[in-house]
């Protein structure tokens, strides 16, 4: 009878793996066709209408993306896997309020004191390791490394390496592209088009 239970819960992950959390291609955002563009539908989008994704972007299984403050992804970005993007934080105003969190009297959540919201965007190209967390009001340039487990807050330049928590710059993505490039040079053209022209030094 063991061997039964076994059989079946093995078939039952493929057929699991095989249909439900199968990633294919083609979404839509803002009203554009993403022909190139994969979520897995084990990520968590909350409030999707106000995610604006580019073209070729690959979001992994088990990430969750917080929208209401707004979050811009870039023409292909990747996101892993159990990593958060989150446009507000409301621990501080529910700790300084504790019980007057749910009756506080003004307008908006973003009234209360302590409260932080703002926009997330992250650029062309970037790659966002897993377990990483990328906080409000954060905006990465293109071509942004993020490694793994790090916490990201605040606005960044292109070609950044970004490591730790909180998040610190440890180094310039375009030197391991570099080294790339001199191994295969007819790539160069297409590295170019989205990144600008390549330094010698």
């Amino acid at each position: 009878m063991n061997w039964l239970r076994s059989t079946f819960n093995r078939w039952r992950r493929r057929w699991v793996r095989a249909w439900l959390y199968r990633i294919v291609f083609g979404e839509r955002s803002q009203g554009q066709d993403l022909p190139h563009t994969r979520i897995s539908p084990a990520a968590f989008i909350e409030q999707e209408d106000k995610l604006t994704l580019a073209d070729h972007v690959y979001i992994g299984p088990f990430n969750y993306l917080e929208c209401s403050g707004g979050i811009t992804i870039g023409e292909g970005v990747q996101i892993t896997s159990h990593c958060s993007i989150v446009t507000h934080s409301s621990h501080r105003a529910a700790r300084l309020l504790g019980e007057g969190f749910v009756r506080w009297p003004a307008a908006g959540f973003a009234e209360r004191p302590g409260w932080v919201a703002g926009p997330v965007e992250i650029g062309p190209y970037s790659f966002i390791g897993p377990h990483s967390l990328i906080e409000a009001n954060t905006k990465l340039g293109k071509g942004t490394l993020v490694c793994a487990g790090s916490f990201v807050r605040g606005e960044y330049p292109d070609f950044v390496i970004l490591e730790g928590r909180p998040a610190r710059v440890v180094g310039d993505s375009r030197r391991a592209d570099r080294k790339l490039l001199q191994r295969y040079p007819e790539l160069l053209p297409l590295y170019e088009a989205w990144a600008g022209p390549v330094d010698e030094d």
